[in-house]
């Protein structure tokens, strides 16, 4: 097994334990205990990652948490969350991150090795589905595509309208460099059109005030051709 699996297990007894008797299965794991170390490790050395091992219960930030920042960087890696918690909502929160497994603590580690065997099988020179996060992290704002929210770092909600939603993501997916105005009025409402434009200007001014707390996401105007939707991760 050549990829590496990213496993991130901040208790130290059960992350070297898990740790030893995988390599003696012929995985190739590296341990973190903690997300941020994990996820600093995951960025400089994206494609040498197959697979993800993720506790759900972490300091700081949790494992759902870091799956969404991880499919952010590589959106067709596999993960398997492991996890104390038993509640279905805990379940359906990991499933809906895109999660290949979910797997409750106690359990048999020759079963997870099994378990991560065939994943990375199955994975390996395949084409994952896209996963679609019900909601993401923008720089310091989370952004909620199902309830059509944005929360800012002083933790106030905005309730977004579909279309400014629609904004949202579509500077988002084009983030940090310039953006037409006629490409944004074409793509979401289907035609450039001058009072589409004045329409436009509204909803720019609204998505301004809406991220004006956040230190690391702005809009700027480019005189006369269009945006800069600027996102520090």
């Amino acid at each position: 097994m050549t990829e590496k699996i990213l496993f991130v297990e901040d208790e130290q007894d059960l992350g070297s334990l898990i740790k030893q008797y995988l390599e003696t299965k012929g995985f190739d794991i590296d341990w973190f205990d903690n997300s941020k170390n994990a996820l600093k490790a995951f960025k400089e050395n994206t494609s040498s990652y197959g697979l993800c091992l993720l506790d759900v219960q972490m300091p700081q930030k949790s494992g759902f948490e870091l799956a969404e920042n991880i499919v952010q960087i590589k959106e067709h890696i596999p993960f398997v969350f492991l996890t104390a918690r038993t509640e279905k909502k805990d379940r359906l929160t990991g499933l809906n991150l895109g999660a290949t497994d979910y797997i409750s603590k106690p359990f048999d580690i020759d079963e997870l090795a099994l378990k991560l065997k065939n994943i990375l099988k199955m994975t390996s020179g395949a084409v994952a589905p896209k996963v679609q996060l019900s909601s993401y992290m923008i720089g310091d704002i989370l952004y909620n595509r199902e309830q059509l929210t944005v929360t800012t770092p002083d933790k106030k909600v905005a309730k977004l309208t579909t279309r400014e939603a629609e904004l949202i993501e579509h500077f988002y997916h084009n983030k940090n460099k310039r953006i037409k105005k006629e490409e944004i009025l074409v793509k979401i409402w289907g035609e450039n059109d001058y009072f589409l434009g004045r329409s436009l200007d509204v909803f720019i001014s609204r998505l301004r005030k809406i991220i004006a707390q956040s230190k690391k996401v702005s809009l700027s105007n480019v005189y006369g051709a269009g945006y800069i939707f600027n996102v520090e991760e």
